[in-house]
């Protein structure tokens, strides 16, 4: 572990900084730049337990870099804990690794269960943690093709960690009316499945199927999630935990945040619930819902799919302005 502090401390207060990349965190309070050494211990212990484990070409798995980017990079994160209004800006991480295999967020369940074991149980953390990770190429290939999500993660990424100083490449912005057709694409790929989704779970209720209608529920906030995300930015991460993408899509827009209620225990055990629903609804015999949880949920699924609607519409708007179709 000492060599991997070395490194990152080497990152971190560089004497020399690589051309679009920052390393400096000194713009964060100090309770805030802690709980990111952390964190940052915690996805390299998690990742030395990944690697250990392995077998073949997985033993010679690195991270390369550890990228603080989003709101806390920028400095303008909110913490509203103390005003009852319960919404803290997540640290958003993205860890590039050096195996393709390695990205499988299966493999990170652990450093996910004790990033969240330090916010809920030990208080030892007051910040959400979500990450992503992906390879080198997949980065530079999504800046190569315009993608705007890597693009402000280009922009406004900050180096927490880096193995050595392999760049990450020149964002090439797509051309307006690429974009406008992709966002269309993303719109007309997501949001219609998500709405269908939404009434075979409404029948589920009709009918009683209360596990079958958590499901459909959660698979229809997945959808919706990752609809705002392609549109608004190109990018979804692959994974299944809503928890994660409305970290991500709350960042879109504040009218998607305030779907959801996080004043009281039972607001945010009904989405926990949902969000478990995705495995123990199915598989799980210890799993419950009741008709009143459902219907309290329906509600919000539906406030969900029409700011989602208006947020996607108006980007798309903007895009036509930008294209000339306006």
């Amino acid at each position: 572990m000492r060599e991997t502090m070395s490194c990152r401390s080497r990152a971190r207060i560089g004497d020399s900084k690589r051309p679009g990349m920052k390393t400096d965190i000194s713009h964060l309070p100090a309770a805030k730049q802690r709980e990111l050494d952390r964190v940052v211990q915690i996805l390299h212990e998690e990742f030395g337990d990944i690697v250990v484990c392995a077998e073949g070409k997985r033993k010679a798995g690195r991270i390369l870099k550890i990228i603080l980017f989003g709101s806390h990079a920028r400095n303008d994160w909110v913490d509203e804990a103390l005003t009852g209004k319960g919404y803290v800006s997540d640290f958003d991480l993205l860890v590039i690794v050096n195996q393709a295999d390695l990205t499988d967020l299966d493999l990170w369940d652990k450093a996910d269960e004790r990033l969240s074991l330090e916010l809920y149980v030990l208080k030892t953390s007051r910040t959400p943690v979500n990450f992503i990770v992906h390879t080198l190429k997949e980065v530079n290939d999504a800046l190569a093709k315009g993608t705007s999500f890597h693009m402000d993660l280009a922009r406004d990424g900050i180096a927490l960690y880096e193995l050595n100083d392999s760049e990450l490449h020149r964002p090439r912005p797509k051309e307006p009316a690429d974009a406008l057709a992709q966002a269309r694409e993303h719109f007309e790929t997501n949001f219609p499945p998500a709405m269908k989704r939404f009434e075979i779970a409404k029948f589920a209720i009709s009918n009683r199927f209360t596990n079958e209608a958590a499901f459909d529920l959660h698979q229809t906030v997945e959808k919706l999630y990752n609809c705002a995300l392609l549109v608004m930015t190109s990018y979804s991460p692959k994974r299944h935990n809503i928890a994660a993408l409305r970290g991500m899509a709350d960042k879109l827009d504040r009218r998607i945040v305030d779907v959801w209620p996080r004043e009281s225990r039972k607001d945010r055990a009904l989405f926990t619930k949902l969000r478990d629903a995705y495995v123990k609804s199915r598989y799980s015999k210890h799993y419950e819902i009741d008709l009143d949880e459902l219907n309290w949920l329906v509600e919000r699924i539906e406030t969900l799919g029409q700011v989602i609607h208006m947020v996607c519409e108006e980007k798309i708007a903007s895009l036509k302005r930008t294209a000339g179709e306006i």
